[in-house]
């Protein structure tokens, strides 16, 4: 685990103690996980996230089938 002193002013300090009390948390710590992790849900491009490369490598495993014609495969029009 890392560590890390930070500087809040005092509306980011407001802010945090705010999501602290909302979700129940123990303490600022975790209410900035909690930021962290929603900002990666939201906002972070799939590809940059580990469980993306996960899921990437694991279809390359699966079994391919070839298409010769797209829409008559498909049933397209």
């Amino acid at each position: 685990m890392v560590q890390a002193i930070i500087n809040l002013n005092e509306r980011e300090n407001r802010i945090l103690n705010i999501i602290k009390g909302k979700y129940g948390l123990k303490n600022k710590s975790e209410a900035i996980n909690l930021v962290i992790d929603e900002y990666e849900k939201e906002l972070l491009e799939p590809e940059l996230r580990p469980e993306y490369i996960e899921k990437m490598r694991e279809r390359e495993k699966e079994h391919t089938v070839k298409v010769k014609n797209f829409k008559k495969h498909f049933g397209l029009k």
